[in-house]
């Protein structure tokens, strides 16, 4: 669903008419609202921000397991590294360094 010309909206005109508002965006649509004629914040239902927030724990949760299957495939290719000795190294270069 894309974002009409209408749905674009200053923010003057949205703190006067902030009731017929909600009422489109509890309707199905979704409003940008502008400031000084830039994007500033959106006008969206709850129920789609919630969905919204689903989708990106969901995005993230696919990417933990990508990054755990390339791990896997790394251990498989024998593409590891001792824990200990590469946190002892990162620290002799942080001291070496000062960081």
């Amino acid at each position: 669903m894309g974002i009409a010309a209408s749905d674009v909206i200053p923010l003057s005109q949205a703190r006067a008419t902030l009731s017929d508002l909600a009422e489109q965006v509890r309707a199905g649509s979704e409003k940008i609202i502008t400031k000084n004629g830039e994007s500033y914040v959106a006008l969206i239902d709850a129920g789609r921000l919630d969905y919204y927030h689903q989708l990106e724990r969901e995005r993230i949760h696919l990417l933990l397991i990508s990054e755990a299957s390339k791990g896997l495939d790394d251990v498989s290719a024998g593409r590891v590294k001792d824990a200990r000795a590469s946190l002892q190294a990162i620290k002799r270069r942080r001291a070496k360094t000062g960081a």
